[in-house]
């Protein structure tokens, strides 16, 4: 009998015990319970080692471990293939310019020849070219367009020059600087300068011989017609001694010097 078996049955003896002297007021003799004791026997020898077991289930994942020391560094790899060829790049400088090279040869002589005449004839032809190279600039700006009246003909050329070197250009054509005696003519030549998109334009009048007294480039006197702005001419700085034509039609004068577009005129009966 275990030791709580023993303890179990001394309590269960003396309780009925007390309830029944309570009950008769007599003394019950005792019954002692059947006690065993059992004494552990001595340690066995050693069993044979099981069967190892399943494995069980895998933990939960530990903290990462300290980093360990850099590994030796690898062989270089073998070149890989060449990638494709990249756009141009931009133009370098110029470089310097090198060593000369060595001397050439003496080429063979030349066939004697009078040289003279030859000169006299390039020399002509190189005039007649800058001539003809002239006079092809005039026909492109006469081709641009022109305008007319009953006796002349006007051309405006859009070439920034000086006032005499204008009327040069004009004499250099058969012509002058334009010279408006009335007013029909004077429209005509206001009208040009403004379908041109200009505001002023050098026309043939000028006071260069005497101050004061205006006359047409070609000498003639101003009797008939004028078309002064107000307040004109007033020879401002004592330097306007030419006139220009306004797109409104009115004259002003001002310096000769001064470079603008200009106005050609040709007499019908003269082209």
């Amino acid at each position: 009998m275990s030791g709580e078996s023993l303890r179990t049955c001394v309590l269960i003896t003396l309780l009925g015990l007390m309830l029944l002297e309570s009950a008769h007021g007599q003394h019950i003799a005792e019954e002692p319970c059947s006690v065993q004791i059992l004494v552990p026997g001595l340690k066995g020898e050693i069993g044979e080692k099981g069967e190892k077991g399943a494995p069980g289930r895998p933990g939960r994942v530990g903290p990462p471990g300290e980093t360990g020391p850099p590994g030796l560094k690898g062989q270089k790899g073998i070149m890989g293939r060449y990638g494709k060829m990249g756009p141009p790049g931009l133009k370098g400088l110029k470089g310097d310019m090198g060593d000369p090279g060595p001397k050439g040869e003496n080429g063979d002589p030349g066939l004697p020849c009078e040289c003279g005449p030859l000169r006299k004839m390039i020399g002509e032809m190189d005039n007649l070219v800058a001539q003809l190279t002239s006079e092809l600039k005039f026909i492109k700006k006469a081709v641009a367009g022109i305008k007319e009246t009953d006796s002349k003909v006007y051309l405006l050329v859009k070439e920034e020059k000086r006032y005499r070197d204008a009327e040069l250009y004009c004499q250099g054509r058969g012509g002058h600087l334009a010279m408006p005696k009335d007013g029909s003519a004077n429209r005509a030549i206001a009208g040009y300068v403004t379908e041109a998109g200009l505001s002023r334009v050098y026309i043939g009048i000028n006071d260069l011989e005497r101050e004061g007294h205006f006359v047409y480039v070609e000498r003639s006197p101003m009797s008939t017609f004028t078309k002064w702005r107000e307040g004109e001419p007033n020879n401002a700085y004592e330097d306007e001694d030419c006139v220009e034509l306004v797109s409104s039609g009115e004259w002003v004068d001002v310096a000769c010097s001064l470079t603008m577009y200009f106005v050609c005129e040709f007499d019908k009966d003269q082209i």
